[in-house]
């Protein structure tokens, strides 16, 4: 008997340092350090407000990488589709540019004669509009007349006169056109330009990257990160881009089956707004809304486009994109917004689309390294 507890004890020494070294590998994965020294925390939050502020000077070249990268992570598959039945690399990336090129060629053509059609009828129907809608004058512009009192008053404060208006001399229409056209145009080449590239590099900057590291740990670490986030995000855009393309296609029917002219450019519009969480819907909604007061006239059924519109969106956002994607993604809504609202405010509607993959990107980063996994834990939905 004391031979059996005898041999019994090591075992028991062997299970139990065997849980110990899981539990503690497990606590290592979990734990969130927070730093403690206060130099750590300020530094930090002048190191981040110094990002910030150069992301917002140089907006004109660091928009077009950013958007090359996200892009690359949705054309990656493709390209590695090519590389598997041995196509020369620069030739799957050019056709991976190409098709994208092709696309965006193929919906502009074809929705650019619908879009002066109805840019052309704008200036006529805005006063029938107005005139259909002129039940809403008197509270919109009771509301207008507030603001702007309220507005008057708490800038001049008390017993203080308003100081004058000083007329403001706007720009030529023709040159405003023209600037805006060349920066969106130096844009574009410049994210294709970008694009391409990347593409073609394919691994080389992370191999790059592992040579100079020192440790293996962290060599390990930097694959982990970079093969989460290209899988991740990749899955995530290609779900995205599949669902907002579904409810394009149902908008189309939707404004075909109501009689609306031109179903398709609706159809491409609830599928470019869908890109922008909650502002773009709720933006299709009163744009939906208006072109059917346009069409069938101030009725109750005037407002059914835009109903049947805030219903597929209401399915999609509620039921099938939480079912496809909560495995990967678990973000804070409130996080999502404030993301939306920053990066609206810094980039325009550029940077509202390109909102949800930099948070999601951040979110993926900050949970596999553990000085900022506090951070990610704190955008877990």
């Amino acid at each position: 008997m004391p031979s059996t507890t005898a041999e019994a004890e090591p075992a028991n020494a062997v299970i139990d340092e065997a849980d110990a070294a899981s539990l503690r590998r497990s606590t290592e994965r979990e734990e969130m350090p927070l730093p403690s020294d206060a130099r750590t925390v300020f530094l930090g939050g002048l190191f981040f407000l110094a990002c910030m502020a150069a992301l917002y000077v140089a907006s004109e070249i660091v928009l077009p990488v950013i958007l090359a990268i996200v892009l690359k992570l949705l054309l990656q598959p493709i390209v590695r589709m090519f590389d598997r039945v041995h196509v020369p690399r620069v030739l799957g990336a050019l056709i991976a540019v190409l098709l994208l090129l092709a696309v965006f060629v193929g919906l502009g053509t074809a929705l650019t004669r619908p879009a002066a059609d109805w840019a052309g009828k704008l200036p006529d129907a805005l006063p029938r509009l107005e005139q259909r809608l002129r039940f809403l004058v008197d509270p919109v512009d009771g509301i207008r007349r507030f603001l702007q009192e309220m507005e008057r008053v708490a800038a001049a404060g008390p017993g203080v006169a308003p100081s004058p208006t000083v007329p403001v001399h706007p720009t030529g229409l023709a040159e405003t056109l023209f600037s805006g056209t060349r920066a969106a145009a130096a844009g574009v080449f410049t994210t294709i330009l970008v694009l391409f590239y990347l593409l073609l590099s394919g691994e080389t900057f992370l191999r790059r990257l592992v040579e100079i590291l020192p440790r293996f740990a962290d060599k390990r670490r930097a694959v982990e990160i970079s093969q989460h986030v290209e899988r991740d995000i990749s899955a995530y855009l290609i779900t995205i881009t599949l669902i907002n393309a579904v409810v394009g296609l149902a908008t189309t029917g939707v404004m075909w089956s109501f009689g609306v002219p031109d179903p398709l450019l609706w159809g491409v519009a609830a599928f470019v707004l869908n890109y922008v969480p909650i502002l773009g819907p709720l933006l299709g909604v009163v744009l939906f809304a208006l072109v059917g007061v346009l069409t069938l006239g101030a009725v109750w059924a005037a407002l059914l486009p835009a109903a049947l519109y805030l219903a597929i969106h209401l399915i999609e956002g509620e039921a099938i994109t939480p079912l496809l994607l909560a495995r990967r993604f678990t973000i804070n809504p409130v996080a999502v917004v404030l993301s939306l609202v920053f990066w609206y405010w810094m980039w325009g509607v550029t940077g509202a689309v390109l909102s949800v993959p930099m948070l999601a990107i951040t979110k993926i980063i900050c949970d596999d390294l553990p000085p900022l996994r506090a951070f990610g834990h704190f955008l877990e939905g």
